[in-house]
């Protein structure tokens, strides 16, 4: 029988999760399955996987096939480098502690390079939306100095006549100073 170490589909249209999981090769993609090892959760930045790495390893050391997708996982999280390493240890190439410690060198170094993934996107996002924010209080002080100056014109022109200057007389003094004069 063909094992293989595939993805089963679960969740709604548009927003697919998937089931990590040994199966015979000869069975349906969402069909029966020997064991369920993890999930995978495509729609998160960056994508979450998680699965348990032993017993992946336990399957791919007796010999089951990754997918192409899983097989980029189970690199991502080291099974498959696990694996070389324990080769050489069989073949007597190196010892299980030595083999023990690169992986663990390995995977402090790998897991520091997702950490610091997730806190360049934490702080990109913070950025940007401080930078959105400065954008929008910029454009709503540049609005409300337009509104002030609009009702500001507004006032002026709805304000009655201030008295004029002395010896400055205004139209209408002036129209009612000839019509006295003319009168008398």
């Amino acid at each position: 029988m063909a094992v293989k170490i595939r993805l089963a589909r679960r969740g709604r249209k548009k927003a697919a999760q998937f089931d990590i999981v040994v199966a015979d090769s000869r069975s349906p993609r969402d069909g029966r399955f020997i064991e369920k090892i993890g999930t995978y959760n495509p729609q998160t930045n960056p994508a979450t996987i998680n699965f348990d790495g032993d017993k992946a390893f336990d399957w791919i050391m007796k010999g089951a096939q990754p997918t192409d997708t899983v097989r980029a996982m189970l690199s991502y999280r080291g099974v498959l480098y696990r694996k070389h390493l324990q080769l050489g240890v069989i073949k007597g190439a190196i010892s299980q502690d030595v083999a023990d410690q690169r992986f663990t060198e390995w995977k402090e170094q790998k897991d520091a390079k997702i950490e610091g993934k997730r806190t360049s996107l934490g702080t990109a996002k913070e950025e940007a939306r401080q930078q959105r924010l400065a954008a929008e209080t910029k454009v709503n002080a540049a609005r409300a100095e337009a509104q002030r100056a609009k009702q500001a014109a507004l006032e002026a022109a709805n304000a009655p006549a201030a008295p004029a200057a002395e010896g400055e007389t205004t139209d209408a003094e002036a129209s009612a100073d000839t019509t006295e004069e003319a009168g008398a």
